[in-house]
């Protein structure tokens, strides 16, 4: 794969497609699990996608039961729970492996495009953000401890001035 863009996803609800669709957005990728210590943080991708939206972002949620099996549901369940508890309107697509020789080919390019700590390649936990800018070049990732208000300050520099 060379690009982002190439990649083939999968909606939550089993529709495929190619992440084309968001070339010239800025999109905020993370791994996501409904059980998990860090699942609060739904609240503030929400809020991000909300804010910085009509500016061009588009958070992207991709659950994955690796780590502790804290996403144990299946994709309706995971839909329902995200729409019910945190009202997510973000996309959220079918479970998928973000480590090991079964990772999704999107996390294979995002975690060698953007190491973690002392430049690791496997995703360490739940609620790991990649930041990718309009031309799909993957800028950042970001732990699981940090919350995404934190990372506003990059997606307004990345969405660039507003009109």
């Amino acid at each position: 794969m060379s690009s982002i863009y190439d990649i083939q996803v999968r909606k939550i609800d089993g529709e495929s497609y190619s992440l084309d669709v968001y070339r010239g957005r800025v999109l905020l990728i993370v791994n996501v699990a409904s059980a998990c210590g860090y699942t609060p943080q739904y609240e503030g991708l929400e809020r991000l996608q909300q804010a910085y939206s009509p500016r061009g972002l588009s958070v992207l949620g991709f659950p994955c039961n690796q780590f502790g099996r804290q996403e144990p549901g299946n994709d309706e369940d995971i839909l329902q729970f995200c729409e019910r508890t945190f009202k997510v309107t973000f996309p959220m697509h079918a479970k998928v492996d973000v480590n090991g020789s079964s990772a999704h080919p999107l996390f294979q390019l995002l975690t060698v495009n953007a190491r973690g700590i002392l430049g690791t390649i496997p995703i360490k936990w739940n609620f790991t953000k990649f930041l990718v800018d309009r031309q799909g070049k993957i800028l950042q990732r970001y732990a699981t401890v940090t919350k995404p208000e934190a990372i506003s300050k990059d997606i307004d520099t990345v969405l660039g001035p507003q009109a």
